[in-house]
Order: structure tokens, then sequence, then C-alpha cells
């Protein structure tokens, strides 16, 4: 029997680095049809070069003005062809049998999208430990979500999901506005629209974090602006589906994440959000972070400690002492 074609989409911006272990690795998959686009979106480094070396491969590499993630990736699925779409980071790794695996859980002529397992690296994929997460389960759309935020901490990133081409087309693709948290927006409106999440024990995603420079560690003013655009959004999608208890619970719970992590900055953002989580019915969550911010938390209140984070990362301190008081982790 033919099986269907699988489009992984990439959007590419001075990844030299890193593209040829990300194209390598998509290279490498068991499964087969397969087709790669990458767009190349106005990078200044070798990325170029190195995307030319792979068109004798089959890699597709369009060139575009840098215009951002989303719209790189909106026009690679332009150019795709495939009944199944994987949209993928230039600088992530997956295992042989990712689309494998993320293909066979998911029923035929369905709405479906199928999860992989993640885990961080810095350096090597092989240090990558997977751990099991609660969201590891097959789910409705609108369950997976609430479970996903329930803990202030989700993680939605691109590889992980093999997502129907009738669903893009239905639900409609990337947020070409948003810059920060872009992916929450994009995932929460398909999850919340989908048939539900299947999820494939054996795809895995390698997940390359601590990058410098990273859109994630961006806190300019329109990156707030995006991320807190992206979370109202997103929760919207979930709460137009189910406003349960536990759906409103989880939103809130999102919601009150952004404040805790961006205290004391951007005020009138915060209480945009706070105000949405007053009208949700409040917030369980505890603030996130280190043992060392923790430690300090239960002297002084989380708003000192948070504080004393901002100071140390300020003074530019010792490595060590920065780590105590990092936030506890990236979107």
């Amino acid at each position: 029997m033919t099986r269907p074609l699988v489009s992984v989409l990439i959007p590419c911006f001075n990844a030299e680095r890193f593209v040829a272990a990300a194209l390598d690795s998509v290279l490498a998959q068991t499964y087969h049809p397969i087709e790669i686009i990458v767009v190349n979106d106005g990078s200044t480094d070798g990325t170029g070069a190195i995307l030319e070396r792979y068109r004798s491969r089959g890699v597709v590499a369009i060139d575009h003005i840098n215009a951002g993630a989303a719209t790189a990736r909106n026009l690679a699925f332009k150019h795709s062809r495939g009944q199944y779409i994987l949209y993928f980071d230039a600088d992530d790794v997956i295992n042989s049998f990712h689309i494998e695996a993320l293909h066979a859980v998911l029923p035929r002529s369905s709405n479906y999208i199928a999860m992989s397992q993640w885990d961080r690296f810095r350096d090597e994929p092989t240090k990558a430990v997977f751990p099991p997460r609660q969201t590891y389960m097959n789910l409705p759309g609108p369950d997976w979500l609430a479970l996903d935020w329930i803990s202030g901490e989700p993680m939605t990133q691109s590889g992980m999901f093999l997502i129907p081409r009738s669903l893009i087309k239905e639900v409609g693709g990337w947020n070409e506005s948003l810059s920060l948290f872009d992916d929450f927006e994009f995932f929460a409106r398909i999850i919340a629209r989908s048939d539900g999440v299947r999820f494939a024990k054996d795809a895995r995603l390698f997940y390359r974090s601590g990058l410098s420079g990273s859109l994630s560690g961006r806190k300019s003013r329109p990156a707030m602006e995006s991320a807190c655009r992206s979370l109202l959004l997103g929760t919207s999608y979930l709460l137009a589906i189910e406003n349960s208890l536990k759906a409103r619970r989880a939103c809130a719970n999102i919601l009150q994440a952004f404040h805790y992590n961006f205290y004391p900055h951007f005020y009138d953002l915060r209480s945009e959000i706070l105000s949405r989580v007053a009208e949700l019915g409040g917030s369980d969550l505890k603030p996130s972070g280190p043992p060392g911010f923790h430690k300090l938390r239960r002297l002084v209140g989380w708003q000192m400690a948070r504080h004393a984070q901002h100071v140390a990362e300020y003074l530019g301190i010792n490595g060590a002492a920065r780590r105590c008081f990092s936030f506890g982790r990236g979107h």
C-alpha cells in the first residue's frame, strides 16, 4: 500500500551551526515518502551555502527576505504537497523512526494529531534522557490542552507533532503578527479543533536548548506584547470549545505564569493578564524557579526573590549564582 507523503517544513535563520544535523536527522528517517522544504529566512551567515549542498539530496530550499518564523512556515506550507505536516526547527534533531512512529498511531482519514516524546539537550543529543510526562497519553484535544497547561509550563515544540494537512487548511496556518510564543497560539488553535492527540512513545524529538539570542529568550516590549496576545488568544480557543471548571483553571494558571515570570516588568501587560485570571475564577499556581529562588522566596516572598533574580542577572555575577537565580525554564 502506498503511504501518504509527509512534508517536513523548516524555517531557517542564521542556523549554520545546526541545520546540517537537523537535515541529516530528517533524511535518515525510516518513513517514506518525505519531502523537506526549508525557507531560508534572510540568513546573513553561511546557512545558504549549506542548504545549497543539500539540494542534490532532494531538499527544497527557498530564499526569502527576513520576515519571521511564522511567515517562513506559512510559505513552506504553500509549497508543500504532503497529506501530513511536520513543522521542524533548524536547530533540533529527531530519531530515525520519529515520523514512522508518529504516522503509525494516526487513524486513517481523520483529524487526529500525533505527538512524540521530547527532551532538552545543550551540546550532545545523547545526553537527553526523555523523562515521563503527564501529557503522554491519548486524549481529546481540549482535555490534552487543559492537562498541558495546568502546571503553567506548557511545551508544544513544533517538531513533536504530525498534523493532517486537512486540519491546517480548516483551522489556518501560523499567525504572522506574533513572534514570541507564536507556537502557543498555533497549537492551542490546532489541538483544540482536532479530533484528539495520539501519543507515539517511540518518536523522539531532541530539543536544543540554551542558545544565546534564541527567540524564547527575548524580553523586548514587542516580544512581550506578542507573548501576552498569544496567551490570551490561545486560552480563548480552548474556552470556546470547553468552558469547564478544569479548562478555566488551566487557562488561569498559564496566564498566571506570565505574571510570575515577568514580574516586575511590563506592568500594563501583567495587569491585563491578571484581570483575565480573575475573570476565570483565579489561579492556584505557585511561582516556578530553581532551588535558590525558592529558598529566598520562603524568606522574603516571591516578589522580592524575583527582584533579586533580576539584580543578579543585571550585575552579571558568577555563573553559579546566575544558574541559582535563573528562570525555571523557557517556553
